[in-house]
């Protein structure tokens, strides 16, 4: 395990990250499925070190929230006419 450790370290470096800074956890999630105490153990700590490596980003909660819409899709007799302009939907930018 050492050597794929290193390997991985190496190839992060290779892509200018890191490598001997970032820290490396060995999981197991079958294992930690199957209830394995050691296993289990080691996703908490798997997980502690996401969340101590990737800041949250900042969200500005007092805006409404906007979800974008790539594709829009007609159901032809649905009757409910939340699809046009208009309709009983309650959507900005509409």
């Amino acid at each position: 395990m050492e050597l794929v450790e290193l390997e991985v370290r190496e190839l992060l470096s290779e892509y200018e990250y890191p490598g001997d800074d970032i820290p490396i956890v060995r999981v197991s999630a079958l294992k930690a499925l199957e209830g394995d105490e050691a296993w289990t153990a080691s996703v908490l700590e798997l997980m502690a070190a996401v969340d101590a490596g990737i800041p949250e980003p900042p969200r500005d909660i007092e805006k409404p929230f906007l979800m974008p819409i790539e594709d829009v899709f007609t159901i032809t007799g649905s009757g409910h006419g939340r699809d046009r302009p208009g309709g009983a939907g309650d959507r900005e930018g509409w």
